[in-house]
């Protein structure tokens, strides 16, 4: 479901919290030397956050992208063994990673206002410097989206965009979509930050929040289900 406003979060909502404390788990057991064993419960992860989001695009994509990624790793240097296609296959491993924990990411993005985050890092006594390093984060990713896609329509309209002048002129169309979206990247940071600032995200004086942050119901399922998915990769990957 989209994030809603202070003070009327639906009941199944995630607490910001129950959110970043998924993020983490599944960021740190994914990235580490053998976190792949823990790519399909974070997928299964992602694609329940996205049912309750009611994301169903996010709900489909997800599993899809993370099977085309999967199979780059796994059958295609099988398929075609060389050193080019192996270097592939690494890539899309890494890919095939990053598909798992941006699932659970795009929720957090999606669902989680700036102010709930900031009130609920604040409660939970988290340092000022990752606070406002959170809450300028979750207002810089829609923006570089945003300019990303601005961008990339500019070109088609100039005739630089697609995929086959990017096959003809792979140099110069990462040159004309690199350096305007590095200039309008560091044109909204400036912005954020600088209204970050205005409304007091570096002062040492600890507001206090209309609504405060509660867990819920649907903080006590994710856990419920986190620990199962854990318990059941841990199981699997015993059996093995």
């Amino acid at each position: 479901m989209p994030a809603t406003p202070e003070g009327t979060a639906t009941r199944w909502v995630l607490d910001p919290r129950t959110a970043v404390v998924l993020l983490l788990a599944a960021s740190v057991t994914i990235m580490a030397p053998d976190g792949i064993w823990f790519v399909p419960a974070a997928l299964v992860a992602g694609v329940l956050l996205a049912i309750l989001e009611r994301a169903w695009r996010r709900a489909i994509g997800l599993p899809l992208a993370a099977g085309a990624a999967a199979a780059l790793t796994y059958l295609l240097p099988m398929a075609v063994p060389s050193p080019v296609f192996g270097l592939v296959g690494v890539l899309a491993g890494f890919a095939l990673r990053l598909v798992a924990v941006g699932g659970i990411a795009a929720h957090l993005v999606r669902t989680i206002p700036p102010t709930r985050l900031i009130a609920a890092l604040r409660s939970a006594r988290v340092p000022m410097a990752f606070t406002v390093s959170g809450a300028v984060l979750l207002r810089f990713v829609p923006t570089i989206v945003a300019e990303t896609r601005a961008v990339y329509d500019a070109m088609r309209l100039r005739g630089l965009g697609g995929w086959w002048a990017m096959l003809r002129h792979p140099v110069r169309s990462i040159e004309y979509f690199m350096v305007p979206l590095m200039a309008s990247s560091l044109r909204a940071a400036g912005d954020l930050s600088a209204s970050s600032l205005l409304r007091g995200l570096g002062s040492e004086a600890r507001p206090t929040s209309m609504h405060p942050p509660r867990f819920g119901p649907a903080d006590a399922v994710a856990a419920v289900v986190a620990v199962i998915l854990a318990a059941a990769t841990l199981l699997w990957r015993s059996g093995q």
